[in-house]
C-alpha cells in the first residue's frame, strides 16, 4: 500500500510542475470537454448513483445525508455550467500583482502560481468531485480526492470520466487528478509532506481535528457551520422572518444554515414573526427560557434548550432561538459559540451594522441577507473547494484565489549585493506596476 500510495503521490508530483506550465486556454479546453463528457455519459452517472443510494438506504443512512449523495439531471447541469464557468474566467495563475524596479536594471515581480498538490477529504457529495477537480484544473493545481465511503460508485465513473477526458485530450499534466478510495491511503496521504503541499478537510470539527493531529502537511480546516442569524431591536418583522426561513429551511444541511436565532429583547414582533415562519416551514424550535415564555404565550410551540444546543450544527430542521439584550451581548454569544463561518445581522441601524462588522470574528459577515449566500458559486468564485473558517492563507469560500499562492520572479544583469553593501550601487526601491 505504501509504495502504491506513494507512486501515485510522486505522479501528482511531476504532473503539477507541468500542470503549472500550462497556458489558460489548454486548461479551459480540458475544462470544456469534461463537461461535455459528463453529459455524454450521464446515464453511467445516473446508475452508478442510483446504486450508492439504495445501499445507503438499506444501511438506514439519514435522509439528509442521501439527500446530499443523489447526483440528478440538476446536479448534472450546475456541474457542466460550473465548468464551463470556470472556462470563461480569467487566468489565476502568471498574473502579476507586484513590480518593483529595486535598482537600476533589476527588476522584480510577484507572480501567482498554483499551490502544487492538494489533498481534498469531502463529504459524501458527488458532484463535490466536479466542483474540487474543475477548481484545481482552472488553478493550475494537481488534487488527490477522497470522497465519502456512501458515494464510491457514483465518484469512480466521474473519475473515470474526468481521467479519460485528461488522456484523450493529451493534456500535457496526464497524472494531475487521482481518486483514493480507502481510508488506508488516506492516512498514508497524510505522511507525505515532500509531495503533498495542502490537506483541505471537508467535515466536522473532530474530523478536521483528527487529520490535524496526524499530518505534519499544513491542513486548511472546512470545519463546522455553527451560522448566527441576529435579528436587533431595529429588525424589520417581515424581512426578518423572510430570512430567517430562508437561512435555515432553504438547505439544512448545508454548512451556511442558520443554527441559532438570535433576538434582541425588545424585537418581540420579529421574534413572533419569525418563529412562526419557522415552524409553518417545519422547523423544530428550541428556546431558552425567557424566548420560550414568550413564544408559548403568543401559541408557539418551543421546547427547552441546554448550552450544549449552542455549539451543535443540527443540519436539519432544528433551529435554537436565544434572546439577548444588546448587540454586544449577541457578539458575545456569536464569538463563543459560532464556528467563524457565517453570521447576519438583521437591523436598520447603521451604528449597530458597524459595530456587528468589526467585532464579529468569521469569514461571512452579513447585514440584512441570509446565510445561505456563503458560497463560492454564489459569490462568482465559480465554485469552491471548501470554506475556511481559519486565517490563513484563505479564508470563507475557497475559489481559484484562495487556490494560488505566488513567487518572486527577479531579472537581473550580473548584479552583486556586494555592490550594494559597498555603496558603488543604490537601491531605487520604485514601484513599476502598470508602468
Amino acid at each position: 500500500m505504501s509504495n502504491e500510495m506513494r507512486a501515485l503521490a510522486g505522479a501528482a508530483r511531476q504532473s503539477s510542475f507541468h500542470l503549472a506550465a500550462t497556458g489558460n486556454e489548454e486548461r479551459n479546453r480540458l475544462l470544456l470537454s469534461i463537461a461535455d463528457a459528463l453529459e455524454k455519459r450521464k446515464a453511467d452517472i445516473f446508475k452508478a448513483n442510483g446504486e450508492d443510494i439504495r445501499a445507503a438506504e438499506s444501511e438506514g443512512i439519514a435522509q439528509q445525508l442521501i439527500h446530499r449523495l443523489k447526483f440528478d439531471e440538476k446536479k448534472l447541469h450546475d456541474v457542466t455550467d460550473g465548468l464551463r464557468a470556470l472556462a470563461k474566467m480569467d487566468d489565476p495563475i502568471h498574473r502579476v500583482i507586484k513590480r518593483t524596479e529595486l535598482a537600476d536594471g533589476l527588476q522584480m515581480s510577484r507572480v501567482t502560481c498554483p499551490i502544487g498538490v492538494i489533498g481534498v477529504i469531502f463529504e459524501s457529495r458527488p458532484d463535490a468531485l466536479v466542483q474540487i477537480a474543475g477548481l484545481c484544473l482552472k488553478s493550475g493545481n494537481a488534487v488527490l480526492l477522497k470522497g465519502g465511503i456512501e458515494a464510491i460508485r457514483t465518484n469512480s465513473v466521474l473519475y473515470d470520466i474526468i481521467r479519460g477526458e485528461t488522456v484523450q485530450t493529451g493534456f500535457p499534466a496526464g497524472d494531475w487528478i487521482a481518486l483514493l478510495k480507502s481510508r488506508e491511503e488516506v492516512a498514508e496521504m497524510l505522511k507525505m509532506d515532500d509531495l503533498v503541499d495542502l490537506i483541505i478537510p471537508r467535515g466536522s470539527n473532530a474530523f478536521v481535528r483528527y487529520i490535524m493531529d496526524h499530518t505534519r502537511i499544513p491542513v486548511l480546516g472546512h470545519s463546522s457551520g455553527i451560522c448566527h442569524l441576529y435579528l436587533d431591536r431595529s429588525a424589520d418583522p417581515e424581512m426578518a422572518a423572510r430570512l430567517a426561513v430562508d437561512s435555515k429551511t432553504q438547505y439544512p444541511a448545508a454548512c451556511n444554515s442558520a443554527e441559532t436565532l438570535l433576538v434582541h429583547a425588545e424585537a418581540e414582533a420579529a421574534l413572533l414573526r419569525s418563529c412562526r415562519a419557522l415552524l409553518d416551514a417545519g422547523v423544530h424550535l428550541k428556546a431558552d427560557e425567557a424566548a420560550r415564555e414568550k413564544l408559548v404565550a403568543a401559541g408557539i410551540q418551543a421546547d427547552p434548550l441546554c448550552e450544549e444546543d449552542y455549539s451543535t450544527e443540527y443540519g436539519d430542521l432544528v433551529i435554537n432561538v436565544h434572546l439577548v439584550d444588546s448587540v454586544e451581548a449577541a457578539i458575545e454569544h456569536i464569538n463563543r459559540y459560532g464556528s467563524h463561518h457565517t453570521d447576519c445581522i438583521v437591523t436598520e441601524d447603521s451604528a449597530a451594522v458597524r459595530r456587528f462588522f468589526a467585532l464579529v470574528d468569521s469569514a461571512g459577515v452579513y447585514h440584512n441577507c441570509s446565510t445561505r449566500f456563503a458560497d463560492g458559486y454564489r459569490y462568482g468564485f465559480g465554485a469552491e473547494v471548501g470554506i475556511s473558517t481559519g486565517k490563513i492563507h484563505a479564508r470563507g469560500p475557497m475559489g481559484l484565489e484562495g487556490l494560488c499562492s505566488y513567487k518572486y520572479l527577479l531579472e537581473g544583469n550580473g548584479d552583486c549585493v556586494a555592490d550594494f553593501s559597498s555603496g558603488r550601487r543604490q537601491f531605487t526601491h520604485i514601484d513599476r506596476m502598470g508602468k
